[in-house]
């Protein structure tokens, strides 16, 4: 009685839902952190388009890179340094970028993502 209920359940499941649960939690980290990385770098006007500048949306990349930075200082630790690394870089030069963009800079430590990541000067 008890394989007929699971395979019941199994056949419930949304065929969606089975392929994510196939997936490792490191592969799942790693694409969310480069839709958080790609979004905020077409914030600061950075995408490979002549309408860049036009994009530019410093609250909104703020937003971007302070989620990314509680991603991926949380994660580290889990993900091990072999896929927290790159992260960690790609995070820092959005950081800088961020710093470089912006009219007015945030004092050192007060950044987008600085509290997750301490300073980046």
């Amino acid at each position: 009685m008890a394989v007929a209920e699971e395979s019941e359940i199994d056949l419930s499941v949304d065929p969606e839902i089975r392929d994510i649960g196939d997936v490792p939690a490191v592969e799942v980290i790693n694409t969310v952190a480069v839709h958080l990385m790609s979004a905020a770098a077409v914030k600061l006007g950075l995408a490979d388009d002549p309408d860049a500048a036009a994009q530019i949306d410093l609250d909104e990349a703020r937003k971007l890179i302070d989620a990314l930075a509680g991603l991926v200082t949380g994660a580290a630790v889990n993900i091990g340094d072999q896929h927290a690394r790159p992260l960690r870089d790609g995070l820092r030069s959005l950081q800088l970028a961020f710093r470089e963009t912006s009219s007015i800079p945030d004092p050192i430590g007060q950044g987008p993502g600085e509290k997750w990541t301490g300073p980046v000067s």
